[in-house]
């Protein structure tokens, strides 16, 4: 299933809804790097959507690495490709 349909009207998968949304936050600002974004129940509870639809969401967002997980933490926002701090 592509990500973006071609048609600008066509109805969205809800992961969708919930993906643009956090990645807004994120590019905003709202959510800093090193900030913990929302748990998948508060996201859950936040978009009216399934687990698995909150969890999809998430984990395209660790792919195109704006966030990383940690095990029992929860999700933080990656620094900006640029803000890394220089490897000795």
């Amino acid at each position: 299933m592509p990500e973006r349909p071609n048609e600008p009207h066509a109805p969205r998968a809800p992961y969708m809804r919930v993906l643009d949304a956090l990645t807004a936050d994120i590019e905003a600002g709202k959510y800093a790097p090193g900030d913990l974004i929302p748990s998948e129940a508060e996201l859950r509870e936040r978009f009216g959507v399934a687990r698995e639809t909150a969890r999809r969401a998430v984990r395209i967002l660790r792919e195109r690495g704006l966030i990383e997980t940690e095990w029992g933490k929860g999700s933080y926002v990656t620094p900006a490709r640029g803000d890394h701090p220089p490897k000795p």
